[in-house]
């Protein structure tokens, strides 16, 4: 019988949410990378860099997100990441999905 690897099912069921989470995160202002690896983090989210380049990415090809560059007074440039009305409307669609799950989700474990 195969050994089964709980941290393993863990890592993907958070690699299945982060790109709703990072939406959900842009959606109460603009962030640069730093700020969401954080917000992550503290909500127990853990991620890096590697994995969230990626995702900032293909949600930008996908017209989800866009950004700006903005001077800090505290070394280079930062690019500031932004939702667009496609990704809140994305986030919307989402929100909806993600409430039916945890619906479907507390159901099959309470019968």
């Amino acid at each position: 019988m195969e050994a089964i690897n709980v941290d393993n099912i863990k890592a993907q069921m958070r690699k299945g949410i982060l790109e709703y989470c990072i939406l959900s995160i842009l959606s109460k202002g603009d962030a640069y990378a730093s700020v969401i690896i954080n917000e992550l983090k503290d909500s127990e989210m853990i991620v890096v860099e590697g994995t969230l380049y990626p995702l900032l990415t293909r949600q930008k090809n996908q017209g989800l997100l866009t950004y700006r560059w903005e001077e800090s007074t505290q070394g280079p440039p930062r690019k500031y990441y932004v939702i667009t009305e496609k990704g809140r409307a994305v986030l919307e669609e989402l929100d909806i999905v993600w409430n039916n799950l945890v619906k479907a989700i507390y159901n099959i474990r309470n019968k």
